[in-house]
């Protein structure tokens, strides 16, 4: 799908589906969103340049994705959106600047770009121009990365209280009350939310990167330029954007330290866990062991075993089962194994 954009009273206006070479070469701003091979042709037709296929877009390396050719300016950098089950998406975007005309080329849909556009279609108070236009695209990616991150540090404080909960309940024993710390429920459905949160986090500074690096080849090409106002407000702007970048990028790094922490706390905890449930089946192991000794002792068929006469025989064994499995029972207690 292809939308041109135009500017009108410093709004930015979307013209109906044209393609006449005069009318893309007007358009401020060519929004390509995964598009056919005609509308590839027609932009490259208008403007003279050669469109990245989707293969060269998720190519990694500097060269393919920062680059100038046919007079126009190529930067490619990852977005990141929560798509369907509010999984992170993450894809390579386009942005090329030509004649200060601004196109750009995604195959999916990142959240900043309606918000821009919702936001652009009134007056603005920065320069409607293919520049203006992507810098305020990537003031609003940003913005938007910003609440992500956000959003993952509520996510991971909540997690973290559920996982150090400092309410304790009383228990009495002879030393005294001794306190004992309630165990976090669903532990493992922590642990896939701390995962997820980790996943989108990585992504997200990933992203971070990518748009640094863009940022800076952005001022490169400016500081080459003839320094107008308006390039002089575009480097100031772009200057400040570096200064969001870097701190959201130090951020995310802290959240992926705090998330590491977080997932060995509850591991540990499903081991802790863990390692109780096998304790009470040891203890009951043990308990019931010596019973069955007294068991087998008088469950030998020998010809003379003085018990196997008396009268009180059978009442005398099984007080002894009793006993033997009561003793140890009450020996874990006072160790406090239980």
């Amino acid at each position: 799908m292809l939308s041109v954009y135009g500017t009108e009273n410093g709004c930015l206006i979307e013209h109906p589906r044209v393609e006449a070479v005069d009318a893309l070469k007007a358009a401020v701003w060519l929004d390509m969103v995964e598009p056919s091979a005609e509308e590839e042709k027609d932009v490259e037709a208008a403007l003279g340049i050669d469109i990245p296929t989707r293969g060269e877009l998720e190519e990694i390396e500097a060269s393919s994705r920062l680059y100038q050719e046919d007079g126009a300016a190529f930067m490619t950098a990852n977005l990141i959106r929560r798509g369907e089950d509010d999984r992170p998406e993450s894809s390579p975007v386009t942005f090329i600047i030509k004649a200060n005309q601004l196109i750009t080329i995604r195959y999916h849909h990142p959240q900043a770009f309606p918000v821009y556009i919702k936001q652009a279609m009134k007056p603005q108070a920065t320069a409607m121009t293919g520049w203006g236009i992507l810098i305020s695209l990537l003031e609003a990616v940003v913005d938007r990365a910003a609440d992500h991150l956000e959003r993952v540090g509520a996510i991971v404080d909540d997690t973290s209280k559920q996982v150090f909960d400092t309410s304790f309940v009383q228990r009495p024993t002879r030393k005294g009350a001794a306190r004992r710390r309630k165990k976090p429920k669903n532990l493992e459905e922590l642990l896939g939310k701390v995962g997820e949160e980790g996943d989108f986090t990585s992504k997200m500074r990933e992203s971070l990167v990518s748009i640094g690096r863009m940022v800076a080849y952005m001022q490169a090409i400016i500081d080459q330029t003839k320094l107008t106002r308006e390039m002089k407000e575009n480097r100031a702007r772009i200057k400040i954007l570096q200064r969001d970048i870097i701190s959201l990028t130090d951020h995310s790094s802290f959240l992926s330290g705090k998330i590491s922490f977080l997932l060995d706390a509850v591991l540990g905890m499903i081991s802790i866990e863990q390692n109780g449930i096998i304790k009470i089946f040891s203890v009951a192991a043990v308990v019931f062991l010596p019973p069955t000794l007294v068991a087998s002792i008088y469950g030998m068929n020998f010809k003379y075993m003085p018990e196997l006469d008396w009268t009180y025989g059978y009442a005398w064994a099984l007080g002894l089962m009793v006993l033997s499995a009561i003793l140890p029972f009450l020996y874990f207690k006072r160790k406090g194994w239980l």
